[in-house]
Parts: structure tokens; C-alpha cells; sequence
């Protein structure tokens, strides 16, 4: 296509202004993996397991009875793998989250610890 001819009432081009080359990014260094590991107890129900993973991790119900199968059977599950201080956070959460009204003789919140994910 040629370019058609300028009569002169065409605006003046405007000058377009290049950005500076953008510096490559550097790979921030992976942080380890851990996991968050729900431990097994008789003083807590499924539905206080699906109620407390769901507040404190997001997992859906059918997610959390899932990991309350899981716990039931094997005495532990993996709930969340993540990096170190958050693996703490939800961890320390699962310790705070009290007792299950509906046992009793339920004392406390399930225990939960951190280990670091297999490959770390």
C-alpha cells in the first residue's frame, strides 16, 4: 500500500517515548516447603475437623471430611503444604481452636504439627 500524499492539515506527529529496557528479574530463592500435619484424637468429631478446616485452611466441606477420613484412619493428614511461617500460622490456628462442644470430654483444640514436605 502506498502512503497517500499530505495535503498539510494533517496534525504534527507526535513523538513516542520508548521505555528504558527493563532490568532482568532475579529468581527469588524457593523457599522449603513444610507441611501442616493434623494429628489424630478421640475428643474431637468429624464435623468440629470439617467446621475447623474449613475456618482455618478454606477447605470446602467435602474437602474437610476428606482429611477427617484420612486423620480417622492413618492418625495423621496433611492439611496445607506451604512455606515455614505460614505452615506456623495455621498450625498455631489449629492449637487455638478449642474444644469440641459437642464431646464432653473434649479439653482442647486437635493437635497439629510442622515437618518439613518431603524433597525439602
Amino acid at each position: 500500500m502506498s502512503k497517500p500524499e499530505s495535503n498539510g492539515n494533517e496534525p504534527a506527529a507526535v513523538a513516542t517515548q520508548t521505555q528504558p529496557a527493563q532490568k532482568p528479574k532475579t529468581q527469588q530463592p524457593t523457599l522449603p516447603p513444610y507441611n501442616v500435619v493434623l494429628m489424630d484424637d478421640d475428643d474431637h468429631t468429624y464435623e468440629y475437623v470439617i467446621q475447623m478446616l474449613r475456618r482455618v485452611f478454606g477447605h470446602p466441606e467435602q474437602r474437610g471430611f476428606q482429611l477427617a477420613k484420612v486423620v480417622d484412619k492413618q492418625g495423621r493428614a496433611i492439611v496445607l503444604t506451604t512455606h515455614k511461617e505460614l505452615a506456623e500460622l495455621k498450625r498455631d490456628q489449629v492449637l487455638s481452636f478449642g474444644a469440641d462442644p459437642r464431646i464432653a470430654a473434649s479439653r482442647g483444640s486437635m493437635t497439629a504439627v510442622i515437618e518439613p514436605a518431603e524433597g525439602a
